[in-house]
């Protein structure tokens, strides 16, 4: 049986209605950061389930449709670049999470996020989880369906300015992008916070 599923198994004798939210895209130098806030059915296990950085891109395309399928309520909310750069990545992050689990349509008795920091002036009870997705199946879920919409999108992105190779690197500062930056320059998706704060990458700023 299922560590993850475990953990909240226990978290769910104290608190019935159990809510797990991550995000995706916090590295990236371009898109959305994509967050996600998931309660599964209560007697959902699923091994094949973890964090969505250790599964192939097909596993967890399978894996995305598995936990829709096995969810009681779910939500993706996208973040995009103008306000990631105005409040920046964190506070983006935690502000996208808080807005995926206020559009649920069930309120949960207790919200799971990964990481060390939860978003302000929550509604519910909130605690944060380092390493959760590694630890919860609840997080690790939201983690697959955050990690699949924001790579859905980059993907239709990368068909709009196929230079860019989007498709590749999906926005991460790699090589190559740095590469593809220095010939096009930057578009409205690029998140221009994350170069004026890296001198390296003041070059690429028009």
């Amino acid at each position: 049986m299922s560590s993850l599923y475990e953990f909240d198994k226990d978290l769910k004798k104290s608190y019935p209605v159990l809510c797990g939210a991550d995000e995706a895209g916090r590295g990236p130098l371009c898109g959305p950061v994509c967050c996600a806030a998931v309660i599964l059915k209560d007697d959902f296990m699923c091994d094949e389930i973890n964090d969505s950085k250790k599964l192939t891109e097909k596993k967890r395309d399978k894996l995305f449709d598995v936990i829709i399928q096995n969810s009681v309520a779910y939500s993706i909310v996208m973040v995009g670049p103008a306000v990631i750069d105005e409040i920046n990545i964190l506070n983006a992050s935690l502000e996208g999470m808080k807005q995926a689990v206020k559009q649920l349509s069930f309120t949960p008795d207790l919200l799971i996020v990964d990481g060390n920091k939860i978003p302000k002036n929550m509604d519910i009870e909130t605690q944060a989880l380092v390493k959760g997705d590694a630890k919860s199946l609840s997080i690790a879920a939201a983690s697959i369906l955050a990690k699949v919409s924001r790579d859905r999108y980059m993907d239709e992105l990368h068909r709009k300015y196929p230079q860019y190779q989007l498709n590749k690197h999906k926005g991460y500062p790699t090589k190559l992008h740095y590469e593809l930056i220095a010939e096009y320059g930057i578009q409205d998706f690029y998140r221009k916070s994350f170069f004026k704060k890296r001198p390296e990458l003041l070059k690429y700023v028009n």
